[in-house]
């Protein structure tokens, strides 16, 4: 069973997978909301966040690196966009937003910013309006200052830490007794939620004590495995 919410992404997968037939169920959902009916799984993997297909697409709006509609929608279907966020929220909402979701440290100065330079349409227009907003040492540091925001805006939009939260509610009773559940996480705020989610469930068995990460030869290979961390639990038998 493979859920996603993106079309595009279930269409890939659909290409990828079509040797398994009809052995492979693609539902366009969120896996927050999925109900399994009852059916039970040796395994559950979940791979959090935005995909590099969606943040390669300059026209999804993920990436200020080219410019585009500020969009950031995972699932095109949703009416709220990162344009509407950004042209409509009040200060105070967008600085929360910034500091709580990106941990930007100068996320009041940057809502101040934004609240007096839109509306924005396009991706470079925001990221360029964030920029002024910061020191200058900040701005030519190690990473682009946009980034962070576009992190948080992103997350808020797609609701994707609440629905972090409800999945790992409702994942373990989808497990048989000794299946296992993965949790592929890409920043430290998700990696809390799994992390802490584990440790409370009393259908759970941590194997990972501390997440696994991407080692020398996949960092080589794949640069964006940097941030991943990966954590296994599997159901317990029910005997203790």
């Amino acid at each position: 069973t493979a859920l996603d919410r993106d079309a595009a992404a279930i269409a890939a997968a659909q290409t990828q997978l079509a040797e398994f037939g009809d052995r492979v169920q693609f539902l366009r959902s969120n896996f927050a909301t999925y109900t399994p009916q009852n059916a039970t799984f040796d395994g559950i993997i979940a791979d959090l966040g935005v995909s590099s297909y969606q943040f390669d697409t300059a026209a999804r709006g993920f990436s200020f690196r080219h410019e585009a509609p500020l969009d950031m929608r995972m699932d095109d279907r949703q009416s709220l966009t990162a344009a509407a966020a950004v042209n409509t929220w009040d200060e105070k909402k967008l600085a929360d937003i910034f500091f709580h979701y990106g941990e930007e440290r100068f996320s009041r100065r940057i809502a101040r910013r934004i609240v007096e330079k839109r509306p924005f349409h396009t991706t470079t227009e925001l990221a360029a309006a964030i920029a002024s907003a910061v020191p200058g040492a900040y701005r030519h540091g190690r990473i682009h200052p946009a980034t962070r925001v576009f992190q948080a805006l992103r997350i808020a939009i797609n609701d994707e830490l609440t629905s972090l939260e409800n999945f790992l509610q409702l994942a373990p009773t989808w497990l048989k007794p000794g299946g296992s559940i993965i949790v592929i996480s890409f920043h430290s705020l998700e990696d809390r939620i799994v992390k802490n989610a584990f440790r409370a469930s009393e259908l759970l068995q941590i194997i990972t004590k501390k997440p696994l990460i991407a080692q020398t030869a996949e960092l080589a290979q794949n640069p964006r495995s940097r941030s991943a961390k990966l954590r296994i639990a599997t159901r317990r038998d029910g005997n203790g």
